[in-house]
């Protein structure tokens, strides 16, 4: 089992790069996890958003899950999450490719090559907060599945 969390932009602040490497290493008991930190565009608006997005979708093989995060998508508690964490995984799909978006957004494309759209709130984070909160909800997914005691 292996995911890829594909993301426009890098962790700046090491509070965060430390966070990411605890979520890693506790996650490597359970799976293999690759962050793919790709540049952010400064140009105009649309002309950046479908630059990001050629670069994410580079990065994406057509044999992998994909799911997006995006504000439009579906709502998931962490028992269903981890439920669809382990239906992905049962159903041949050997890798699930997580997309985080920039400040900007994610471009149509992307959305569209996505399997799901999932939303982790009606609220916008950091793009690089989400990165953690994503990790997070990952680790606690995989403690559900092997009824482990850690997300009550």
């Amino acid at each position: 089992m292996k995911i890829n969390i594909i993301c426009v932009g890098k962790l700046k602040e090491k509070y965060l790069a430390e966070a990411q490497a605890e979520y890693i290493k506790r996650l490597s008991r359970f799976c293999d996890v690759s962050i793919l930190e790709l540049n952010d565009e400064k140009d105009d608006i649309p002309d950046a958003i479908e630059k990001e997005g050629t670069r994410i979708l580079s990065k994406i093989d057509t044999k992998d899950y994909v799911i997006c995060l995006a504000i439009e998508g579906k709502k998931l508690n962490s028992e269903a999450f981890s439920e669809k964490i382990t239906s992905v995984f049962d159903s041949a799909k050997p890798v699930i490719d997580f997309v985080i978006g920039g400040s900007l957004g994610l471009s149509d494309n992307v959305k569209k090559r996505a399997d799901m759209l999932l939303s982790f709130s009606d609220m916008t984070f950091p793009h690089q907060l989400m990165r953690i909160i994503l990790l997070e909800q990952v680790y606690r997914a995989y403690k559900i599945a092997n009824n482990e005691n850690y997300h009550k």
